[in-house]
């Protein structure tokens, strides 16, 4: 703007939903200055979850882990039983399809964060990004209800999934033992409560990172199992035709459609982009293509390895489908095994990505209290 002069202070956003300032992105001098400027600022203000769970000092390979994390997680075991209802042709199609137009939504979301930094106006948090698109009335607080229900919904899913592949193992080792689900329910809970002591988003990275090596790690395991199980002589009969009946196509369809659409889902993508360091234009592009680039090789890997070996028998998780309820199964135990714990601690890293706007919220909320 003409006339006006840079003093090396951050402006601020008010939000409609809390009343407290949010730092912006007119920074002066370096990027690690400006990362510390706002984080003092934020403090300042009173908003503890922009100064310390939101903190901005991320490259974009550290949002691509977190998006990768958010994004790519046990649920790619699903994608055959995706291909079930829609067969081949229409499956794969699908697949590229939902693939091409989530990357899109969360390009443009991307963009339209930028545009807003580059206005003065750097939104750090979903709520904050609704409320300046849609403004400040009902539709508002619908946003952020529905985004409170996915983050919440997934990081207790998250949790009894891991109890669940606990308790898999425990009752292979111990088939008689005396603890049972809501045991190993327990124990993720502490362990993701000792986690959740970690400082911010950003100190995840490397936990994310490992969480995108767990997810090549198991997709790798289960689809040469699949493999394997498909060439071995007691090979289920390979079916890929589609239920007979019309209400069964279109009952399965919607099914296929429900799984393709729940896998590519990321409702925090504003907050992991508050991770990355000012300025933050461009760089979450990269993030998303490493994001779709480690997506596209286990999507596909893991739907046509699994739907090939078994058909339109195939059960609604592939590892499933490699230990029938009859008969031996059809992967080495080690195999399973494995991919199990591979699963249980990328569970405990989707947990722990998925609750970092509650704990910001608490933060925040914390410490407005303290400077009450």
């Amino acid at each position: 703007m003409a006339g006006h002069t840079h003093t090396g202070l951050t402006p601020f956003l008010v939000s409609p939903a809390s009343g407290h300032g949010t730092p912006t992105s007119s920074y002066a001098g370096s990027c690690s200055y400006a990362g510390d400027h706002k984080a003092a600022a934020a403090a300042e203000a009173g908003d503890a979850g922009a100064a310390f769970v939101l903190e901005s000092k991320g490259t974009w390979w550290h949002a691509g882990f977190h998006l990768t994390t958010a994004m790519v997680g046990p649920t790619v075991l699903t994608l055959p039983y995706a291909l079930r209802g829609m067969g081949w042709g229409v499956g794969l199609t699908a697949l590229t399809a939902v693939a091409a137009v989530t990357f899109y939504t969360y390009y443009l979301m991307s963009r339209v964060l930028d545009h807003c930094e580059a206005a003065g106006r750097r939104h750090i948090r979903f709520r904050e990004l609704a409320a300046d698109v849609l403004g400040s009335g009902w539709i508002f607080y619908l946003v952020v209800t529905v985004q409170t229900l996915i983050n919440a919904g997934i990081t207790i899913g998250s949790i009894l999934i891991a109890g669940n592949c606990l308790q898999i193992m425990y009752t292979s080792l111990t088939p008689d033992g005396p603890l049972k689900l809501y045991h190993f329910i327990m124990i993720v809970a502490v362990v993701l409560a000792l986690f959740s002591q970690m400082p911010s988003f950003h100190s995840l990275r490397y936990i994310n990172l490992g969480s995108l090596l767990l997810c090549f790690g198991y997709t790798i395991l289960v689809s040469g199992a699949c493999i394997r199980a498909g060439m071995s002589s007691n090979a289920p009969v390979k079916d890929y035709s589609l239920s007979p009946s019309m209400s069964g196509k279109t009952f399965d369809a919607f099914m296929s459609i429900s799984i393709l659409a729940t896998v590519f889902g990321n409702g925090i993508l504003p907050e992991i982009q508050a991770t990355l360091a000012p300025p933050a234009a461009g760089k979450m592009v990269k993030a998303l293509t490493m994001c779709y680039a480690v997506a596209f090789f286990t999507f596909y890997l893991s739907a046509i390895s699994g739907y090939w070996a078994f058909g339109n028998a195939v059960q609604s998780n592939a590892l499933q489908s490699l230990m029938p309820d009859e008969g031996p199964s059809l992967a080495p135990t080690w195999l399973l095994g494995l991919s199990v714990v591979l699963v249980l601690l990328q569970l405990l890293a989707i947990a722990l990505v998925y609750s970092q706007v509650a704990y910001e919220i608490m933060e925040k909320r914390a410490g407005s209290r303290r400077r009450c």
